[in-house]
């Protein structure tokens, strides 16, 4: 039986909770050290799939531990950019390729959201995509124009109740969990907002800016860069907790709705059926990616994520918990994606 190499036990030491998880299978599975035995790790070229527009969070979160992940793995690793229906088409993508390590995925929340939103998804989310990485979550933002009226979310509701169907917000899309949270919110408050959809922050920011729409349902890395400038306010954020560079913008909960949480997060899976040493040492060499100085600050700095750097099990449980809440919101409420 083969044991852990000294480099192998140094970074099972310092990408906990893979530590335990990597022990395991080494102790169980020759295969467990793809180092010391190379036949355990495909050849050539190996992909992360991004199902989402180049220049998005998932997007830059990928291109950031790129050309860590491929030092570290001693191979060739390209991002492939396969957008489309909500991230939906490179997500099945990935579920049919095969489960040999050559194929990743990096999905943002929509993942759990889609099975409710969209007809017809050709793959179960579940059963055809093996959890490897749960990066991290960041709260949503809801910002206005800086010259609107709405300084915090006692001020839209009673200008929604005053007015019902006068105050509008922008989302990324139908269906988002954005769109999703604030449809929620908006039942727990009794009011009816207006939504408009956009296809990306981008467009939506943009309107929002120019006072087209009212608010702008947005994660931390859209909204804080035009907060800081000024251009638009935070009113509220979706987080138990406020994050540090939005301290003075209060929670959801702490404005009247204890309890109310919806998070922006970011995870890796695998084609369902990948052998577990292959995962689990691509998630060990991602965590240790993610916690280098230079990828560890971006995201918690500038976009204000809270690394979780949870395994398997931690990611399986976490998407259950979405896909509960936000199936429920969206079979309530009757919404689809475009």
């Amino acid at each position: 039986m083969r044991t852990l190499t000294r480099r192998l036990i140094l970074l099972a030491a310092m990408t906990t909770p893979f530590a335990a998880h990597l022990d395991a299978n080494a102790q169980s599975n020759p295969q467990a050290n793809p180092q010391a035995n190379p036949q355990g790790w495909p050849a050539g070229t190996i992909k992360l799939v991004v199902p989402y527009p180049p220049g998005g969070s998932t997007d830059v979160i990928a291109r950031l531990v790129q050309p860590c992940l491929q030092q570290r793995l001693g191979t060739n690793l390209i991002i492939e950019n396969r957008a489309g229906a909500s991230g939906s088409v490179g997500t099945a993508a990935v579920a049919k390729s095969p489960p040999d390590g050559g194929t990743w995925l990096m999905v943002f929340d929509n993942h759990a959201a889609n099975p409710f939103v969209l007809p017809d998804l050709p793959y179960d989310t579940e059963r055809d995509l093996d959890p490897v990485l749960f990066i991290g979550t960041a709260p949503y933002v809801v910002s206005t124009q800086a010259q609107k009226p709405f300084k915090t979310l006692a001020d839209v509701i009673a200008a929604a109740k005053a007015k019902p169907g006068a105050v509008s917000y922008a989302s990324v899309g139908s269906g988002s969990v954005g769109h999703l949270a604030m449809a929620l919110l908006s039942k727990q408050a009794g009011v009816q907002l207006v939504h408009v959809p956009y296809r990306g922050g981008g467009p939506a920011m943009n309107d929002a800016v120019a006072g087209h729409v009212d608010l702008l349902v947005g994660s931390t890395a859209l909204s804080i860069p035009q907060i800081q400038v000024g251009t638009i306010r935070g009113v509220v954020q979706t987080g138990k907790a406020r994050t540090q560079t939005l301290g003075a913008v209060p929670t959801v909960a702490e404005s009247g709705f204890p309890g109310f949480e919806a998070y922006a997060w970011w995870g890796v899976f695998a084609p369902a059926g990948t052998p577990k040493a292959i995962a689990g040492r691509f998630g060990a060499e991602l965590t240790a990616c993610v916690r280098e100085d230079r990828v560890a600050k971006q995201l918690t700095d500038t976009q204000q994520v809270s690394l979780v750097l949870g395994g398997p099990d931690e990611l399986r449980k976490f998407v259950g918990e979405q896909m509960r809440v936000w199936g429920a919101v969206a079979r309530e409420q009757g919404i689809k994606a475009d």
